[in-house]
């Protein structure tokens, strides 16, 4: 075959709109977030579990609810059966859970890291494939259920190193006491739907919107002043209040926030929490309280952990009610904002955090005896698998980001001793026992 042929069969590399490709320096830290929060989440007892990518159409389609419908990518597959993508990991939990309620003891407690499909457009922090990282609490309908979401979604935050955030929360409940109230509880999906683009379209468009879906200009403007909160400094609980007078002096939903802001006051969280209105969640299947999460220094870039309570979604599948709540972190959207905030999750990208040299091919099972060693106390470690120049290997161990090498030569092997080198202070230790390589190391990065 000519070089001309070849160059006309290559394939040109290229990945689809809305998708990428992951280098180390981004799936490392994005990795270490995953396993802090798996192990996170099973200390509160839930439990993991996993379901298909692909669902047929039929079990995705009616739940999420306007745009998320249109979003979906399906097809036919090669036995002629339509299928699609799961878009988010809540409604095929649904699915799962009328399928194997009777093998699953309630509450149940489950949680949930993987990638979800959207055909969205593509802009900074919103890809069509992306992470979720859910967590959810199903079989009970109580303000216990709904602080136990709302508590692991703090101490997740802290678990994986990010600061300065805020959890804003509202109730689906209250906010359909109030449209009924106002006489437009029949139109509550669109008004929900319009409401939910306040952030994104400002509430010029949303009250033209609303007076559109009303036939009213004042009762869009009084829908405007229900999720309006012109102080934002306002107490949590003078601000349900307010809620609760326009909605006629509801009480359910109204007492159901108030235990669960006691449970966060006794918790010593609620700083990070307030009562926003216009939070609604724009899918169908939420029934109770919702939220949203942004960061305060970063608010423009969107909400990076949503969820709420959903009481009916199961219904769509089974004749048994199995209430639940549940939230889920948007790990690729977190991500991104961390990156444009510097923020230093994101560059912890070590591939090691220490590597062997090779100064010699012929020593190359007693580094792998000391790497054995070394990993054996709990380091990652890689051994050089070519000799070359120190110069290279150092160059290589910097692009993954590695602090510290060993090097050792037959004699200091002879000795039982190696030599450290740490290559962020260039700092060398000579005459070191494997153990006190480790001690230095493990003092030095953790």
């Amino acid at each position: 075959m000519s070089d001309e042929t070849k160059a006309r069969s290559i394939i040109e590399p290229k990945v689809l709109k809305g998708f990428r490709d992951f280098l180390p320096a981004m799936e490392i830290p994005k990795k270490a977030i995953t396993n802090k929060l798996s192990e996170h989440f099973s200390s509160y007892g839930f439990v993991p579990i996993d379901t298909p990518v692909l669902e047929y159409t039929e079990v995705l389609l009616g739940k999420g609810g306007g745009e998320t419908d249109k979003q979906i990518f399906h097809f036919k597959d090669n036995g002629e059966r339509d299928v699609a993508l799961r878009f988010d990991l809540t409604v095929p939990f649904a699915r799962f859970l009328a399928q194997h309620q009777s093998e699953l003891a309630l509450p149940f407690k489950r949680y949930h890291i993987d990638k979800v499909w959207r055909g969205e457009n593509p802009q900074k922090g919103r890809y069509r494939e992306f992470t979720q990282c859910d967590f959810d609490i199903v079989g009970v309908d109580n303000a216990e259920a709904d602080f136990e979401i709302l508590s692991m979604m703090d101490s997740s935050f802290k678990v994986m190193g990010v600061q300065d955030y805020q959890f804003c929360l509202a109730h689906r409940g209250l906010f359909n006491a109030f449209l009924s109230h106002l006489g437009v509880l029949e139109q509550s999906v669109e008004i929900l739907r319009s409401v939910d683009k306040l952030r994104k379209i400002g509430e010029k468009e949303v009250l033209a919107t609303l007076a559109q879906i009303t036939f009213s200009e004042e009762k869009a403007r009084s829908i405007l002043a229900y999720i309006t909160k012109d102080n934002p400094a306002e107490p949590f609980l003078t601000t349900l209040s307010r809620l609760s007078e326009l909605a006629g002096g509801e009480e359910e939903h109204t007492q159901r926030m108030k235990t669960i802001y006691g449970y966060l006051k006794r918790a010593g969280i609620a700083e990070h929490f307030t009562l926003d209105p216009s939070i609604t969640r724009g899918l169908d299947y939420y029934t109770g309280i919702v939220y949203e999460t942004f960061l305060t220094s970063l608010p423009s870039f969107g909400s990076v952990c949503s969820g709420g309570r959903y009481n009916d979604l199961a219904s769509l599948y089974t004749k048994e009610r199995l209430p639940g709540v549940g939230s889920s972190i948007g790990l690729d959207r977190l991500l991104a904002a961390l990156e444009e905030l510097k923020s230093p999750i994101v560059g912890t990208a070590r591939s090691s955090d220490v590597v062997i040299l090779n100064t010699d091919a012929a020593l190359f099972p007693d580094y792998d005896r000391i790497a054995r060693s070394l990993r054996s106390q709990g380091l990652k470690v890689d051994v050089y698998l070519v000799q070359k120049k120190l110069a290279a290997q150092y160059k290589w161990a910097e692009t993954n980001a590695i602090p510290f090498a060993i090097l050792c030569t037959a004699e200091e092997l002879e000795g039982q001793t190696l030599t450290l080198k740490n290559l962020t202070s260039r700092e060398t230790i000579a005459s070191l026992t494997i153990e006190e390589a480790a001690l230095h190391i493990k003092k030095e990065l953790f």
